[in-house]
């Protein structure tokens, strides 16, 4: 809470409701109410019918690494086994085109001599293979090195150059082994939009790499073989049918009506801050809808002054997410001195607190204005003595002009340097402390009467201590001689 001051000043007065999958619950991250909650729509995200056909390219581990045995059983054949099972379930999908490219499964391993060139299109991307792939993942025989990189930049020939949505899905139990980027040519590839970001699942990767791959995309690490199946049915899911996000800020009324608000999503795994954009309304008045990685739980942030969030968001894969936030009404701030008198402060700072919260959460130049939620507010002006101004409403679209007297001013003159304090004359609060040296000077203070306690260096006795008390008005200067 903002300290009271034992004087007196003027007041300025001024669920989840979540219906079908698993989505959890997030509390707002300030103590203000302020109840966010997640719904998921039942229909599925935008398809990309309307824009051609979804495209997706497996690019397939069969490097001799993945003869190791996980789980009891060598990854080659745990791996071609899952995904032979989800091929079949996409089996009759429309506006669906499949298609496998797979490395390390031509040159057989010898160290020191890697065949990088050990990459191959194997099925083209074509309607109808899944039984294709299927059969050719059976032929393949785990022997060679891993090009990651070179079979990436290969694929950006593997597309059809009609109009679609192309996504790559790498299965890998390894990183790169050929002193190339995977990265780079991940960027490259989706900066030309020959594809969207790719998603990459680990079979059973060392955490030692992990870091490296997720730079290449959406990394998801399957740690045994379960968790592979149901990260690759969430990935496939997520490929065929967008997850879609719409943030709805919502007026008192519960319509969606607020918007220009920055915010940001941060995955809670690792950290990163995607992503951060500002909430946009449409011509119609409806919100953006935005693609978001279905898999990391996300904390929400909301720029707004105070913040506003979510500390928990898991979204629905595949589905249409609405996070509504109510509350999210805004008005303006305006501390100002009134403006026909002059001061003397130059950048006065002004801080504002939420109603009885200890901690401010912005600070601004008194003559400057801010946008705030809705609510009621406390300020400190960073005058001598502070200024504190209780209990300001701030309402809807209306400017709150928080006006507070303006200065005078203290000329004072001393023929001695020495120590002395300036203090309020009816509190007795502690208002300057003089300079050890000679106190002569303009000191600017607010309205009120002072009273100023001063003994001379050379005096050696606090009998000769000067106590004067003197009245400062708005606007005006006092002249005060220590020795008159």
């Amino acid at each position: 809470m903002v300290p009271q001051p034992t004087y007196n000043f003027s007041y300025i007065l001024s669920v989840l409701a979540f219906a079908i999958f698993s989505v959890s619950l997030a509390a707002p991250f300030s103590a203000q109410t302020n109840t966010a909650t997640l719904t998921v729509e039942s229909s599925t995200g935008n398809k990309a019918s309307d824009d051609g056909p979804t495209r997706i390219l497996f690019v397939f581990d069969a490097s001799n690494s993945m003869n190791a045995f996980w789980s009891g059983e060598r990854k080659m054949v745990l791996a071609t086994r899952l995904l032979s099972k989800s091929l079949a379930s996409l089996y009759g999908t429309a506006d669906l085109e499949l298609g496998l490219r797979a490395y390390g499964h031509g040159t057989k391993h010898i160290e020191g001599q890697q065949d990088c060139d050990d990459t191959e299109l194997i099925v083209p991307i074509k309607k109808g293979t899944n039984l294709i792939i299927k059969q050719e993942l059976g032929r393949l025989r785990a022997q060679g090195t891993t090009p990651i990189a070179r079979s990436l930049e290969k694929s950006a020939g593997d597309f059809p150059s009609e109009p679609g949505r192309n996504i790559i899905i790498l299965i890998t139990d390894g990183i790169e082994a050929c002193d190339e980027d995977p990265c780079a040519v991940s960027r490259m590839l989706q900066s030309k939009g020959i594809v969207v970001k790719p998603f990459i699942i680990g079979i059973g990767i060392d955490d030692n790499h992990k870091e490296s791959l997720r730079c290449v995309g959406n990394f998801y690490d399957a740690t045994n073989p379960e968790v592979f199946e149901t990260v690759l049915d969430l990935v496939l899911e997520q490929a065929l049918h967008n997850t879609t996000v719409e943030v709805r800020l919502l007026d008192e009324d519960g319509n969606a009506t607020v918007t220009d608000v920055p915010m940001t999503f941060t995955d809670l795994r690792s950290g990163s801050h995607h992503p951060q954009v500002v909430h946009t309304l449409s011509f119609n008045n409806l919100t953006d809808t935005f693609y978001l990685d279905p898999i990391p739980t996300y904390s929400l942030s909301l720029h707004t002054l105070p913040n506003r969030g979510m500390d928990s968001v898991q979204l629905s894969p595949g589905r249409h997410n609405i996070i509504s936030v109510p509350d999210m009404e805004q008005g303006v701030i305006s501390p100002q001195f009134p403006s026909s008198k002059r001061n003397a402060y130059n950048n006065l700072s002004v801080d504002v607190y939420e109603s009885g919260e200890c901690k401010s959460f912005y600070s601004i130049a008194i003559g400057e204005s801010v946008t705030v939620l809705t609510g009621t507010y406390d300020l400190v002006f960073h005058t001598s003595p502070l200024t504190y101004v209780y209990d300001v409403i701030v309402e809807k679209d209306l400017p709150t002009n928080i006006t507070i007297a303006s200065p005078g001013s203290l000329m004072l003159q001393s023929n001695a340097s020495g120590f002395g304090s300036i203090v309020d004359a009816i509190t007795l609060e502690h208002v300057i402390q003089l300079p050890s040296g000679n106190p002569s000077g303009r000191y600017t203070l607010q309205p009120g009467t002072y009273t100023i306690i001063f003994r001379a260096r050379r005096a050696r006795s606090s009998k000769y201590s000067i106590q004067s008390t003197f009245t400062i008005t708005s606007g005006s200067s006092l002249n005060l001689n220590l020795h008159d």
